[in-house]
């Protein structure tokens, strides 16, 4: 079947019966999403899906015959095109969770603003939480962003405000040898051009 360039409602709709195929079966869905961690044996894969030989077998020999999966060992595990698979269905999943997770928070903010790379990765916030507080301590948000850095393994983040404050967190856990990735608004930029900050970071380039 060739594929010119066309909507993805075209591609899908040429291709519907073989989705279906796999998202209508909660059974071989199960079986591929649990094979991404490690190889199964039949009994095993019983035991996830608390189904029984009769009815896990037929989908197990239809993943295979679909070579998404295959015996090794007695054991199961997929093939390099189940793991292409098997990983987009873990992500849409992932996605799905963040996005009902945390509805009010993507509904309520300005999404349209953010890079396309960071929406398709918007699955690696699985484990991710909001923080608000409603204190009336106008310093209270500020204290807190300061403690977050301040105790991070790590920080990874978007920033769309700056102060020296924020500035002297942040290089303290450079120094210290904390990996710090930030993405910064277009204003927050300009900011960095000018003292205080201009110095601290030319303090921190080594």
């Amino acid at each position: 079947m060739e594929y010119e360039d066309v909507s993805a409602l075209a591609v899908y709709e040429k291709i519907r019966e073989e989705v279906q195929l796999i998202y209508r079966s909660r059974l071989q869905t199960e079986i591929l999403l649990s094979l991404i961690e490690s190889n199964k044996t039949l009994s095993k894969l019983r035991e996830i899906t608390g189904s029984t030989s009769q009815a896990v077998i037929p989908k197990i020999r239809k993943l295979e015959s679909m070579h998404l999966l295959e015996r090794q060992n007695h054991e199961y595990q997929l093939t390099p095109l189940g793991k292409v698979i098997a990983s987009k269905m873990a992500d849409f999943s992932r996605v799905l969770v963040v996005i009902n997770r945390h509805s009010y928070f993507w509904t309520s903010h300005y999404m349209a603003g953010i890079p396309a790379t960071l929406l398709n990765g918007i699955g690696d916030l699985f484990n991710s939480e909001i923080i608000s507080d409603s204190n009336v301590n106008i310093f209270n948000v500020y204290e807190n962003y300061l403690k977050i850095i301040k105790e991070a393994g790590y920080v990874y983040g978007i920033a769309s405000i700056i102060s020296p404050g924020h500035a002297n967190a942040i290089g303290e856990r450079i120094v210290g040898g904390i990996p710090v990735e930030l993405i910064i608004s277009r204003s927050v930029a300009l900011q960095l051009k000018e003292e205080p900050y201009l110095s601290k970071i030319n303090s921190l380039i080594n």
